[in-house]
């Protein structure tokens, strides 16, 4: 047996191979290390040695000038030049049905240990960037799902299996839709992505906005705004994740990421980190295709019906109100429907803050019977021929009886925004709120008639 066999054969028998190099520079979180070269691939990870303190951990973003580029997971505080590193594998999370009314961190380790104890690990790991069944492996969106929400049942359906976007300023109520669906939707699991959310909301929203109920059928994973890029890009995969495991035991999962926005935002340091060239308002390319990879997770199961469904609801922070900018139009693109929440509705105290007509569900016409499709008609019709004289109606400019059209819709005005309005703790089933609306609608049109 020649030498070089009998040295195959050694490393064959390790167990384990280190893999070590050191720390050549350090520009913010962004570590320069030496050593490493054709040893280990993006996306693994590295821990850093300090003296006298705990190993930092950071995963590989690429390679510049023979040097391997590292984000951190956390400051680089205590890191010096020269320091030593070493390739570690990280654990991939193992979910199991026990996780439910659990609150965990990107890594899958609860964060509410001291009330709930650890968390348990399931038999088998899921990849952090799984992949959605093939195209033509999949269902097509199902049958409608009730939410509870008169305006969203009405006039904005979501079925199974549909992903839809809600898509608003910061303070216009949001968190508290999203609290609402899960409250009150017909599903069997809840996982909600919380990332990016300032840190003394996350409580607030768990233990007062979702309630017990809530959080009984939910798992909810949470970086908040003060962790680095990394965290929150993993804590949004982390979200589908959960959402994969529950659809393979069969379950209708409702997945609940805010925000999709924030989840961009971490992918635009870590690409900028990494020497990608910034594009639009400086994100770079690798931005639009993380996030499609991510959105695309979520949508109807396998046409096999082994498994559930995951119907998703992905927020989008809208800066300045404007709706084209680069990530919202982007994510319009690809979902199946839109909520837009409207500041002015907010200011004036109807929520949930819903613009109806610049909202929209890819779910119609198809999920509506006729009689149910006639009456969302009809009433968006009456919204809009408002909407089209507000302006004249407020300063006075508008006369009754100049169009008829225009009189239903300021005789309906006051019902319909009625309507729309609702608590968040209320609960209306999907037939009552066609009986509603229809009574709104009727009354109107006996009205007319009868003038």
């Amino acid at each position: 047996m020649s030498v070089l066999q009998e040295a195959q054969g050694a490393i064959e028998a390790l167990t384990s191979v280190e893999i070590s190099g050191q720390v050549q520079a350090a520009r913010g979180p962004l570590i320069e290390a030496a050593g490493l070269g054709g040893l280990a691939p993006v996306g693994s990870c590295c821990a850093i040695a300090r003296p006298g303190r705990p190993d930092l951990t950071g995963e590989i973003i690429g390679f510049h000038a023979g040097s391997t580029l590292l984000l951190l997971h956390s400051e680089p505080h205590g890191v010096a030049s020269g320091a030593p590193l070493r390739l570690i594998r990280q654990a991939e999370p193992r979910p199991c049905g026990t996780w439910l009314g659990r609150v965990i961190d990107a890594f899958a380790r609860p964060l509410d240990a001291a009330l709930r104890g650890p968390l348990p690990r399931g038999k088998s790991a899921y990849p952090l960037k799984g992949r959605p069944p093939a195209a033509f492996a999949r269902r097509r969106i199902g049958m409608r799902i009730e939410t509870g929400i008169k305006g969203i049942d009405t006039l904005l359906p979501l079925c199974r299996g549909q992903r839809l976007g809600v898509f608003a300023g910061s303070g216009v109520g949001k968190s508290s839709l999203l609290a609402m669906l899960a409250r009150h939707v017909a599903v069997d699991v809840i996982v909600i992505g919380l990332i990016g959310e300032r840190g003394k909301e996350v409580n607030e929203f768990l233990e007062d906005t979702l309630g017990a109920a809530g959080m009984a059928r939910s798992v909810t994973i949470v970086a908040t705004s003060d962790e680095p890029p990394l965290v929150k890009r993993q804590a949004a995969r982390l979200t589908l994740t959960v959402a994969e495991f529950f659809r393979d035991q069969g379950l209708q999962v409702l997945c609940l990421l805010d925000s999709v926005t924030r989840f961009a935002d971490a992918q635009r340091e870590i690409g900028l980190a990494s020497g990608e060239p910034p594009t639009t308002r400086a994100y770079p390319p690798s931005t639009f295709g993380e996030m499609s990879a991510l959105l695309e997770r979520a949508g109807p199961g396998r046409r096999d019906d082994s498994e559930g469904d995951i119907t998703a609801v992905f927020t989008v922070l809208v800066q300045g109100g404007d709706m084209d900018e680069p990530v919202a139009d982007a994510v319009r693109a690809i979902l199946d429907g839109h909520v837009v929440l409207d500041r002015s509705i907010a200011e004036r105290g109807r929520f949930p803050a819903i613009d109806v007509l610049k909202s929209v569900s890819r779910a119609l016409p198809a999920c509506h019977t006729a009689a149910e499709n006639a009456l969302a008609l009809a009433t968006r019709k009456a919204i809009a021929d408002y909407e089209a004289m507000a302006t004249m109606i407020r300063i006075g400019a508008y006369r009754t009886g100049s169009d008829v059209e225009t009189d239903r819709a300021i005789q309906l005005r006051p019902a319909l925004e009625a309507f729309l309005a609702q608590p968040i703790a209320e609960r209306v089933g999907q037939s009552e709120s066609f009986a509603e609306l229809g009574r709104i609608m009727a009354i109107g049109a006996a009205e007319d008639a009868a003038a």
